[in-house]
């Protein structure tokens, strides 16, 4: 069980991973075993996702997530499976707590109020004056 929040939680056997040579530095273990983690989590098909949690988490998945709904992430950061399996889920388990916020409600527009524009003007024309007085002062000629 991988938990998202108080409410939510993934089945282990929602996610499939599958371990795959690793690109980037490493020396000879390099070539020979499998560290990076390839993470797929089926969003459209999960039974313990409700469905605005899985339309956010679709958005927010981007170009990670399949034309089949299947949202995959590649973790290779460390050098073993261990680390990059923990990494990988810890990411998911990330990206669902976002989804799972919901979305803050519409701003609403207002308008300022007449004494507030009033002040406005007043400060402007304050400033105005300060500035005016700030120039070469005229010769009586």
């Amino acid at each position: 069980m991988l938990k998202i929040n108080e409410t939510l939680a993934i089945e282990e056997d929602e996610i499939a991973l599958r371990f795959v040579r690793a690109s980037g530095p490493g020396g000879q273990n390099v070539n020979k075993v499998s560290t990076a983690v390839e993470l797929r989590f089926d969003v459209w098909n999960s039974p313990t996702l409700p469905e605005p949690v899985r339309a956010r988490l679709a958005r927010l998945a981007g170009r990670r997530l399949t034309q089949e709904g299947v949202l995959v992430l590649l973790a290779e950061r460390f050098r073993t499976q261990e680390r990059n399996r923990a990494d990988a889920q810890d990411r998911l388990v990330e990206l669902i707590r976002k989804a799972a916020e919901p979305p803050p409600p519409p701003r609403k527009k207002t308008r300022p109020t007449l004494a507030s524009k009033k002040r406005r003007l007043e400060s402007k024309t304050r400033r105005a004056v300060v500035k005016a007085g700030r120039g070469r002062p005229g010769g009586d000629d």
